[in-house]
């Protein structure tokens, strides 16, 4: 049966309310919460970008049973490996072991923060693996000495660690990425239903493993109602990750996005009540080979309404997948 799990979208909701909607997806039966981790929101309308590990702290006090998780952090420019290890580590102990490190190599808008430029893409997934390497060597507690090709670390241990060592999913869009996530990861996170990348996965050792989608609607009585404030929010994710990750903010995704429309919108993201909708879209991952789907409810001033629709109507039908 699939795993259906709620998304705390930084970039769309104040830090207060994230706790809040932690809490209450536990309450209504989701099975477990993703959080994005930005330094801005994709457009100006957005209008938040809380930073994802203090909230992480506080919905760790706020849940009892939820699984969490970061989708995604990027540990190869605005935090050092090492720091990333350190902040995950201490998460699976203020957790009691519900945290997953969700990681992926970044986009453009988060990282150039830092004003170290943004790499390519090769350079990049070379960036990740060295990160990876050294998170993963942190977690098993003890010392760590490394010199590598972008990142040194000199005589770091984590004195703080769960009883068992911190999971990690690790993203991937394509063939190279999947071979990463198969050697490295505990489980493979693809945004949207891509089976052949599930396959490049599994082929290269990621038998088994759990693989974690998302998908994005908006609920409201109203369908046209949910479509303006889909396009509204949304309209930047109709740019696929090549664009994604390389435009540097949200003035740029605002220019890129002018064009689309909201019928654009609504083709990939459920708009309305439409139960059949949400069931017929998270179908497509689980027949993709997804064990998970992480919900995104578009509009963070719906979602009082938005969870007791899927308290009383949407788990109940999503559960007979």
């Amino acid at each position: 049966m699939v795993q259906i799990g709620y998304t705390l979208m930084c970039e769309q909701t104040p830090a207060r309310q994230l706790v809040d909607d932690a809490a209450k997806a536990e309450q209504v039966g989701f099975d477990y919460a993703v959080i994005s981790d930005h330094y801005f929101p994709w457009l100006e309308a957005q209008g938040h970008a809380a930073y994802a590990w203090s909230v992480l702290g506080a919905v760790a006090h706020a849940t009892e049973r939820l699984p969490l998780m970061t989708y995604v952090t990027c540990p190869i420019m605005r935090y050092h490996p090492a720091v990333v290890a350190q902040k995950a580590a201490t998460m699976g102990v203020l957790s009691d072991g519900r945290f997953t490190l969700g990681l992926g190599s970044g986009e453009n808008l988060n990282e150039h923060v830092i004003g170290e430029g943004w790499p390519s893409a090769d350079r990049r997934h070379r960036m990740f693996r060295e990160a990876v390497t050294i998170i993963t060597e942190l977690f098993g507690g003890q010392y760590v000495t490394y010199d590598g090709e972008f990142y040194d670390v000199d005589s770091a241990k984590l004195y703080d660690v769960p009883e068992q060592p911190v999971p990690i999913g690790i993203a991937a869009s394509g063939g190279r990425s999947a071979a990463i996530a198969a050697e490295y990861g505990n489980l493979l996170i693809v945004n949207e239903p891509m089976p052949e990348v599930v396959g490049q996965f599994v082929q290269a050792g990621g038998a088994d493993k759990p693989v974690y989608g998302q998908l994005a609607l908006a609920y409201d009585t109203d369908a046209e109602k949910a479509k303006e404030r889909a396009h509204r929010l949304w309209r930047w994710s109709a740019a696929g990750w090549k664009v994604m990750a390389e435009l540097p903010g949200p003035v740029n995704f605002e220019a890129y996005s002018q064009f689309v429309t909201p019928d654009d919108v609504a083709s990939s993201v459920p708009c309305g009540g439409d139960v059949e909708a949400v069931v017929e879209a998270v179908k497509k991952y689980t027949d993709a080979g997804y064990t998970h789907v992480a919900l995104v409810q578009i509009g963070h001033d719906q979602q009082e309404p938005f969870f007791r629709w899927a308290e009383q109507e949407l788990l109940p039908a999503l559960r007979a997948l």
